[in-house]
């Protein structure tokens, strides 16, 4: 199933969701419409679980453990409450370039990413950015603006939508009901620029060169010309994100040679 089936899919997943969480209970101190860290985690594993039902998955063993050895040496470093989580991931069958990650434990990776991502530590970079925005927790910030348009919508577009170039893409084209645009997008500008550095460290207290992430950018960058302008709205443009990546370079560089120094190496054989 390619990018097409994708959109029916997340159509789907985007009004299950609104339909769960416009009677999901509120938590007993956070006010009438907000939803608690737990209410979220759990949404997100039912609809990752239905993602993972509805959506073919890539089998191919060589790149399921290419993948698996990646996010592993990143979700190692993790701070201890994200590091113990019982981590799942999947890899779909899918041409988008786009990966993300949910509360709760949850990565999600498009086949196509790897167009991008043209080796271990520019996947990496990947990786680190997704599960940033969930420590960060940009996730559930996002979920608990019900005042702006009902907590369904948002849960559907924090949980659909994603760092990269297919996922904002998608989560606005299921869930475009009249809803400004603005309002729709799952992350802003500052939440994508706190997600690139933080995602910075984690690849590199894990091993990886934090360099790689401006090639990886550029790629981006190249796969993404035919996408839509919504794309860009909420990134950085590309000169000024490669500028960000470059300045912090001499704080992720010592980290990933200490990452070095202690053994952490990882040797993550493409397919």
């Amino acid at each position: 199933m390619k990018s097409q089936g994708l959109r029916s899919i997340l159509m789907v997943v985007a009004l299950a969701l609104v339909a769960a969480t416009s009677t999901s209970p509120a938590s007993a101190d956070a006010g009438p419409n907000r939803l608690s860290d737990d209410e979220i985690a759990a949404e997100a594993a039912r609809q990752f679980a239905e993602m993972k039902a509805s959506m073919p998955l890539i089998t191919d063993r060589a790149t399921i453990d290419y993948i698996a050895c990646v996010a592993n040496a990143v979700v190692q470093v993790l701070e201890p409450e994200y590091r113990d989580l019982p981590w799942e991931m999947a890899i779909f069958d899918d041409d988008s370039v786009n990966a993300f990650a949910m509360p709760g434990g949850k990565i999600g990776v498009m086949q196509g990413i790897l167009k991008a991502a043209q080796n271990q530590d520019q996947l990496a970079a990947v990786i680190g950015h997704e599960i940033a925005h969930v420590t960060a927790e940009h996730s559930n910030e996002r979920a608990n603006r019900t005042k702006i348009s009902g907590v369904g919508i948002q849960v559907a577009a924090v949980l659909l939508g994603g760092g990269n170039q297919g996922a904002t893409y998608t989560a606005y084209e299921a869930l475009n009901q009249g809803v400004p645009l603005l309002v729709m997008l799952p992350f802003s500008r500052n939440q994508e620029s706190e997600a690139d550095v933080i995602g910075l460290k984690y690849m590199a207290r894990a091993g990886f060169d934090p360099r790689q992430s401006v090639p990886l950018w550029q790629n981006m960058l190249g796969e993404s010309d035919n996408a839509p302008s919504e794309f860009l709205s909420t990134h950085p443009s590309g000169e000024k994100r490669i500028d960000s990546l470059i300045s912090q370079w001499g704080e992720t560089l010592p980290l990933y040679n200490e990452a070095l120094q202690a053994g952490r190496n990882p040797d993550c054989r493409q397919p």
